[in-house]
């Protein structure tokens, strides 16, 4: 999958997990101030992820720093997934 992808899934699950679209989420939105993202949803957020992209979530590698903005969270599913290889991932 690639990062377009990811950020679709990504939208996905933040929809499910919050219980509202958000649709007008993008990469910059925060997940913590704009999405009001939480502990409890950030780990369904995982799990969904896991459910949905083959994400493997390691606890050690774990940064509040993948979870500042959609697209630092998209970039860490892509590096735990491998799709940043080759692929466009910032």
């Amino acid at each position: 999958m690639d990062y377009n992808g990811i950020i679709s899934a990504t939208k996905v699950a933040l929809s499910d997990v919050l219980g509202h679209p958000v649709d007008l989420m993008t990469e910059d939105s925060r997940l913590i101030e704009d999405l009001h993202l939480d502990s409890t949803t950030g780990m369904e957020l995982l799990m969904a992820m896991e459910e949905s992209v083959g994400l493997v979530v390691d606890p050690d590698g774990l940064d509040m720093d993948d979870f500042k903005t959609v697209g630092t969270f998209a970039s860490y599913v892509a590096r735990q997934t491998g799709a940043a290889a080759g692929e466009q991932c910032p």
